[in-house]
């Protein structure tokens, strides 16, 4: 047994599995490597249990993980939405992952909450939802989701397949930004063990970190040199990335990731956000480094959340509003943002 999961936990989720046959895991909107390392895992975890699984997602995931989609079977719902909601109602277990609030999966909520299967919720987010869960493992102290599903799965005493393996490395590799933040020394323990399990590093960093498109590598030069605001007062700054810039660029889901952590790497910037045009809204990511929750900012003015120092959220105002509402938005809630007390 670990700090991670609980005894009692993991044995109603043993006892569950006993009685299910088919079930289907997924995760939230604009899927990131952990979201679909997690839902892999998981997947391939149950099915190793003699349950039947299939990975639903809300939309696309990033092309750059598509090495993860073995067979080509992951489910889109804004795609295929029949086969999804068929999915869902075969399902006797549905698994969520990677999310607190079942709000991060759109319009597939609806259809988890008038579900009668058993709800299982995993994830590694401050304050998770709990109500219409059977179980819930949630725990802040891991780096991913992925990480969380690796204890659970070593509690269950399970052996790690080299495909599973990869999966986890991902989703933990991802979420930490390649182990530059948010890892413990139990972290590098998973890690070490997962490379024993098969897992070629060199292989999967190359794949997620390097394995870009030149429209993406242009793109990302037009936004340092033409797009990045720098706030010297609040040590911050920002991006703003419109629909004329993705489609002049070419832009495929997953190419601005890693982009709202360049001004981080800035001295003196401590707050970064990138703000991203969509059909409907303005998709919003925040990072922070020092005493800064940006989880706080983005409840307070994104209506969003997640991490003290990772989260995201969404606005409904025009794109060139933006900025002079990022900086309003700081001078607002700088105060009530800090993290004095950790």
């Amino acid at each position: 047994m670990n700090r991670y999961t609980d005894q009692s936990l993991i044995e109603a989720f043993d006892r569950m599995l006993g009685t299910i046959s088919e079930a289907v895991v997924i995760s939230h909107t604009n899927p990131d490597g952990d979201a679909v390392g997690s839902a892999t895992a998981m997947q391939l975890f149950l099915n190793s249990r003699g349950v039947k699984s299939v990975v639903l997602l809300p939309d696309q995931y990033p092309d750059y993980l598509s090495f993860l989609d073995n067979g080509g079977n992951i489910v889109v719902f804004d795609k295929s939405k029949g086969e999804a909601l068929e999915l869902i109602d075969r399902a006797g277990l549905i698994c969520c992952v990677d999310f607190n609030h079942l709000k991060r999966v759109n319009q597939i909520e609806e259809h988890i909450l008038n579900s009668n299967a058993r709800k299982v919720l995993i994830d590694h987010h401050p304050v998770p939802q709990e109500e219409p869960f059977d179980i819930v493992f949630s725990c802040t102290e891991v780096s991913s989701t992925c990480e969380l599903v690796y204890w659970m799965i070593m509690a269950c005493k399970e052996e790690i397949s080299e495909e599973l393996a990869r999966s986890l490395y991902v989703g933990m590799m991802t979420d930490t930004n390649n182990f530059a933040n948010s890892v413990t020394s139990d972290t590098f323990l998973m890690a070490s063990h997962l490379l024993r399990c098969g897992v070629d590093k060199e292989a999967l960093q190359h794949e997620v970190f390097g394995g870009f498109s030149e429209n993406r590598m242009r793109l990302m030069g037009y936004m340092l040199l033409n797009k990045m605001v720098i706030l010297e007062k609040f040590r911050a700054g920002y991006i703003t990335l419109s629909l004329e810039e993705q489609k002049r660029f070419g832009f495929s889901d997953g190419d601005s990731e890693g982009f709202v952590n360049l001004p981080l790497n800035i001295k003196g910037v401590n707050i970064s956000a990138l703000f991203t045009e969509k059909e409907d809204q303005i998709r919003v990511s925040l990072r922070s480094v020092n005493e800064f929750s940006v989880n706080q900012l983005s409840r307070l003015c994104f209506n969003g959340g997640g991490h003290e120092r990772a989260a995201g959220g969404r606005l409904n105002i025009p794109l060139d509003q933006v900025g002079p509402y990022f900086e309003r938005a700081l001078e607002r809630s700088f105060d009530e943002c800090m993290l004095r007390d950790i």
